[in-house]
């Protein structure tokens, strides 16, 4: 098993920044893609970024130019840099993972329990 423990979230008035952190542990023989997904009430989760484990980056257009996402394979973390933040950015952020457990075993994704943000107008 693995486990994602987020952090980072809360309350910021529109044009502040904030940034969210991400930290795996558990069974791990190597992460693959790793980023964060968000929900906000009565839409469907969607991506926010992602980072390969070579560091290849992809945003959607929406936040491409304020959101930027970093990842320490050796620490097993992912960040994620909000900048410019818009009262539509808010919502419940969620980290993912790809991870696998052993050097036969396919990779199985993960999710952690979600941080928070709002943006105030």
């Amino acid at each position: 098993q693995v486990q994602l423990v987020e952090s980072g979230g809360g309350l910021v008035q529109a044009g502040g920044s904030l940034r969210l952190s991400c930290a795996a542990s558990g069974s791990i023989f190597r992460l693959n893609a790793m980023g964060w997904y968000r929900q906000a009430p009565g839409k469907q989760r969607e991506l926010v970024a992602v980072i390969t484990s070579g560091g290849s980056t992809n945003y959607p257009d929406s936040v491409k130019g304020r959101f930027t996402i970093s990842r320490d394979n050796a620490k097993k973390t992912v960040t994620l840099q909000m900048n410019s933040l818009k009262p539509e950015d808010t919502a419940a952020y969620y980290c993912h993972a790809e991870a696998i457990h052993s050097w036969n075993s396919g990779p199985d994704d993960y999710w952690g329990q979600g941080t928070q943000v709002t943006v105030s107008s």
